[in-house]
């Protein structure tokens, strides 16, 4: 696996930091105050608007998220140029870094400007891979990326206490193509966790079964979510802790929260060993097991097998379910994927065809 250059590798981080910077401008205007709200224990960000009703109160962030802390303590720096971050994606895009489809990107976008990810939804599935190469600096290849919708989760507890919201998410995809409609929950029909174009291109809401088999395959309403529900999934608690900020390679940038690269890999062992066995499932869990192994040799060649062997092994010691995941998966996972977890965890790579 090739590693990128340092210079774009630079020229990524910087840009990641001035699209979060960028929308951090576009947010919290000048004249408003960002002012700190105690919840449940916790510390978080709010930010007071003046209007002629009154503040109007908007959630910023958890004050223990240090970048987001910085930003709000230099906010009256904060300066955008539009033309330059669109100059570095160009440049990155050229130097060989994957960006999303340019519909993806902007249903994404759109998303990230109505507050999205300020909301602590993170982007997953194939749009978020794409993030990866440039994040651990080596080259993915496309072939890996390539999908036909848009999947964002959110912690329930998150969306329940943030005490914001997006507006109606219907309305800002139909600012991208109006033909978006909402697709009713075949287990409950007055709730929507999913919208469908007249491709049918679909964005979708999932979250976490909150240690409960009771909420899989059922809707929850999300408060933070613009009027969406979100399909409970189990595991998906584990792919979305501790999300990290990236950039998305379209237009100007498009500021992100995605899983944690090594949470993601793993991740895909488990949802791999759990598709439908069709001819689709087949090729989805062998989708997911290829960027599973790309992710695993990109840790090691970028010496972060530690924090791949720490994921793996909380995986591992969630039990019998996750370990029987794991396992199937992993029997079938390419060979250059399996030498290099076993790398991480200081094993043969043998070890994983006889468990």
């Amino acid at each position: 696996m090739k590693e990128i250059d340092l210079a774009y590798r630079t020229m990524f981080a910087e840009l990641a930091q001035r699209s979060l910077d960028a929308q951090f401008h576009a947010d919290f205007p000048l004249e408003g105050r960002f002012v700190t709200v105690p919840v449940k224990g916790r510390e978080y960000w709010y930010f007071d608007l003046p209007t002629p009703n009154g503040d109007k109160r908007s959630y910023v962030g958890p004050h223990s998220d240090e970048e987001i802390t910085a930003r709000v303590k230099a906010h009256k720096e904060i300066k955008d140029n539009i033309r330059e971050r669109r100059r570095m994606v160009s440049s990155l895009r050229r130097a060989g870094l994957p960006g999303p489809d340019p519909f993806a990107g902007d249903i994404t976008k759109a998303l990230a400007d109505a507050g999205l990810f300020q909301l602590r939804a993170v982007l997953i599935g194939s749009v978020g891979f794409g993030t990866y190469a440039g994040l651990l600096g080596v080259r993915l290849p496309s072939s890996a990326m390539q999908t036909g919708d848009a999947d964002f989760a959110q912690d329930f507890a998150i969306a329940a206490g943030v005490q914001d919201s997006l507006p109606p998410v219907l309305e800002i995809l139909r600012s991208v193509d109006d033909s978006f409609r909402a697709v009713p929950h075949p287990s409950d029909q007055a709730k929507v966790v999913a919208f469908s174009n007249s491709k049918g291109y679909r964005v979708e809401f999932l979250t976490g079964n909150r240690g409960s088999d009771d909420y899989t395959g059922k809707p929850s309403l999300m408060p933070a979510l613009g009027g969406a529900s979100a399909e409970n999934l189990r595991f998906l608690d584990y792919l979305i802790y501790e999300p990290v900020r990236t950039v998305l390679l379209h237009r100007e940038g498009v500021n992100v929260l995605v899983p944690a690269p090594e949470r993601y890999a793993v991740h895909k062992l488990i949802v791999a060993s759990r598709r439908v066995a069709d001819a689709l499932g087949r090729a989805k869990a062998d989708k997911d097991r290829s960027q599973a192994a790309l992710l695993f040799e990109a840790l090691v060649e970028t010496r972060q097998g530690d924090v791949l062997a720490d994921a793996y092994e909380e995986a591992w010691q969630r039990g019998p379910s996750w370990q029987e995941g794991i396992t199937s998966s992993l029997r079938r996972l390419p060979d250059s994927g399996k030498k290099a977890l076993a790398k991480a965890l200081g094993m043969n790579a043998d070890h994983f065809d006889k468990k």
